[in-house]
């Protein structure tokens, strides 16, 4: 089964519509669930609408056999949807106090970030980057980090060195032009530094971070408590048989996948 996205009316709406066996263990299926996909590396790729996270929906919704209307969408939208109840479900999600509020979260995977920086910037650890005034960071409005970047990000935002970016094409053409001169990545947002043409003007920088988790979203206002332990369940069942390994081989080394799927 693969989602087939078709645009209607400027949003990608998918195919993925299976009957849910009567009497089988598993969540509830009342009604058509909503669940969106936002762009980002090897998670969802808009131009071939594939990617770690389109597999891991897929499978969400065979093994649930509920009704899922699969969109796409900015990720600051997605939160506040979630935020509201006018959506049900997202992916790779990661939780920090506020978003703990209104969302719920099934684990599936977990990774560290790192510090990418231009090479001219002479940046050598993350204290250097803090400490020279000239430097800025570029992010994507809503995206949260683990604890230790987080409060990085927020000691830079305090002091007007990060820029807020929409899209991902904006992100890497600000590093290009050296209007920022860092950003941070994941593991499945390297293959970008070849897309946008940007590796060989750029170093890794080791952050010494920890695993941060990554899981399925799901709205408080919509998944009841309940229904939440049925859908983490589902996603324990998929790393207890293998499937969550699976799929992530398909995008790293096994060394990789089993580092981010077993932490």
């Amino acid at each position: 089964m693969r989602i087939k996205a078709t645009l209607i009316g400027g949003i990608l709406a998918s195919g993925l519509l299976a009957q849910h066996p009567a009497n089988a263990a598993g969540p509830a299926c009342p009604r058509t669930f909503t669940l969106a996909l936002h762009e980002h590396g090897l998670l969802y790729d808009d131009t071939t609408h594939t990617g770690i996270d389109t597999d891991v929906a897929e499978e969400l919704i065979r093994r649930s056999g509920c009704h899922f209307a699969v969109s796409v969408m900015p990720r600051a939208r997605i939160w506040k949807l979630l935020e509201t109840g006018a959506l049900d479900f997202s992916l790779s999600g990661i939780a920090d106090a506020e978003r703990d509020q209104y969302a719920s979260f099934a684990w599936y995977f977990a990774d560290k970030f790192t510090l990418i920086v231009r090479k001219d910037a002479n940046v050598h650890s993350v204290a250097d980057f803090e400490n020279n005034p000239a430097l800025k960071l570029g992010v994507i409005p809503s995206f949260r980090y683990s604890a230790a970047i987080n409060r990085v990000v927020d000691r830079l935002n305090a002091r007007s060195r990060v820029l807020d970016t929409k899209t991902y094409d904006a992100l890497y053409k600000n590093l290009a032009l050296g209007r920022i001169q860092g950003l941070i990545i994941e593991p499945f947002d390297f293959s970008d530094l070849d897309q946008y043409r940007v590796r060989h003007l750029v170093h890794i920088v080791e952050t010494d971070d920890t695993p941060t988790p990554h899981g399925v979203i799901m709205s408080k206002k919509t998944i009841a408590p309940d229904q939440v332990a049925q859908w983490r369940m589902l996603v324990d069942a998929m790393r207890a048989d293998g499937t969550l390994l699976r799929i992530f081989r398909k995008y790293f080394t096994r060394e990789q996948a089993e580092a981010m799927v077993n932490n």
